[in-house]
């Protein structure tokens, strides 16, 4: 077994490492899903996983696919109604003409998209519209980086407070059998005052590069040609249009508390996400005439393909022996006690993020902990420390995160100059601390509520 078990190891590990150098560098800006279902195909070809393994993987990730699916299709419909555009002239009008309180509000904003939608969505959406605010506010390119960049960073690192925000999340949630609701009342607290940390570092880092002042009205608004859904042509006047969106809003809030509800009672979140989705999609065709067809097009499949593959990729590394090497490294060190379980699972997150990405990253650290022999409260503490570590710690390097990996691609599309060096010089002051003290902070908070 030892020597047939030696090159399919070498065979996976190269694997791995392979379709992850082409999912970083995405030559011919390739979609990410094609080199993780070449690199699963191999995995699968070579035996390191079985057809009982897929069928554990698919039954794992399916919930959380067609959840985030549901979600992405919520965002799509709100923007034919002109959503994000009415978002973004209110952002212009709260600002009241200050440059630093209109940095607060871009990322409350970012905050709540992530909350709403998903991180992924939340860049994908957020990213141009505030790129777009900004040149019709006629900022400089230096003067544009601090929301651009603070906004990306809360964007990514807001799929913490709630699992639904992140399909890994998600994934992961199923591996360690616990409900979104739980999840929650853990780490809704801890991981939302990290981010008012994480913010305010960013304020002060560029306080003094904030215009003191910008324009209170912003005309003729609209979206780039990067931008990854077409606008439809919801015409209204100003004050039925705010009352259109504001009942838009409320829907989609009671949708994202079904969701708790649904984890509560223990029903698949993915039946209220997707009855959702429905009703909006309904709602835009009675309103705008627009049929559900579109969604064909429109809606990313590659999400669900892409999350599959992957994670066939980390089933393959675990058959190897991976998560046995990191169960005996691990285990002196965290059993026993919960502040070193979050601490270290937290840190050992951050680090795997930033050289592998944060999505197999998680999943490793996921299945490495059920195995762990840890008792129920530890088991969750070092989950969500895994979670704060994939979502957070991942950020001090662009390549920690494809939400980062996309929102760098975005400002280059809408002719934003700035380079990864320059990312990592405002990181490097602000992740570490951001991350080390929410990771503490979850400690005390689950050792007060249990």
């Amino acid at each position: 077994m030892g020597d047939f078990m030696q090159p399919l190891a070498f065979i996976t590990i190269i694997t791995f490492l392979v379709t992850l150098g082409f999912i970083l560098w995405r030559p011919r800006n390739i979609n990410e899903s094609i080199p993780a279902t070449i690199g699963a195909l191999i995995i699968i070809l070579c035996g390191t996983v079985t057809l009982p393994d897929l069928l554990i993987i698919l039954k794992t990730i399916s919930d959380a696919a067609i959840t985030i699916i549901a979600t992405i299709v919520m965002a799509i419909v709100l923007e034919s109604f002109g959503f994000f555009n009415w978002v973004a002239e209110k952002l212009a009008e709260k600002a009241k003409g200050s440059g630093i309180r209109l940095f607060w509000y871009v990322n409350f904003l970012c905050f709540l998209m992530t909350l709403f939608f998903n991180n992924d969505g939340s860049i994908l959406i957020t990213t141009p519209i505030l790129i777009m605010l900004l040149n019709n506010m006629g900022l400089k390119n230096h003067q544009k980086i601090p929301y651009l960049l603070s906004g990306g960073l809360i964007a990514t690192a807001s799929s913490a407070p709630i699992g639904v925000s992140n399909i890994v999340n998600l994934i992961a949630l199923k591996i360690v059998d616990m409900s979104l609701y739980s999840h929650t009342a853990m780490m809704f607290v801890p991981s939302t005052l990290g981010l008012l940390i994480l913010v305010a570092l960013l304020f002060l880092y560029f306080r003094k590069v904030l215009p003191k002042t910008v324009p209170t009205k912003v005309t003729g608004m609209s979206l780039p040609s990067y931008h990854p859904i077409k606008q439809g042509s919801f015409q209204k006047t100003k004050k039925d249009r705010d009352k259109f969106m504001r009942n838009v809003l409320l829907f989609v809030f009671a949708v994202r508390a079904s969701l708790f509800l649904a984890s509560y009672f223990s029903i698949p979140i993915s039946v209220m996400a997707v009855f959702g989705s429905l009703v909006l999609l309904c709602w835009r065709w009675a309103y705008l005439k627009i049929s559900p067809v579109d969604m064909i097009k429109k809606t990313p499949w590659y999400i669900i393909v892409f999350a599959f593959s992957m994670y066939v990729i980390i089933y393959g590394l675990t058959n190897i022996g991976l998560t046995d090497w990191l169960i005996e490294t691990m285990k002196p060190m965290i059993q026993g006690n919960l502040l070193n379980t979050s601490v270290l699972m937290g840190i050992l997150l951050s680090v795997l993020s930033n050289i592998f990405n944060n999505h197999p990253a998680l999943m490793v650290g996921t299945i490495t902990l059920t195995n762990l022999g840890l008792d129920p409260l530890s088991l969750k503490v070092a989950y969500l420390a895994n979670v704060i570590g994939s979502d957070m710690g991942s950020l001090l390097l662009p390549m920690g995160t494809l939400a980062t990996l996309m929102w760098m691609h975005i400002l280059k599309d809408g002719k934003i100059k700035f380079s990864w060096w320059q990312y990592i010089k405002v990181t490097i002051i602000v992740i570490p601390p951001t991350t080390i003290f929410t990771l503490i902070l979850l400690y005390y908070w689950v050792t007060w509520l249990f």
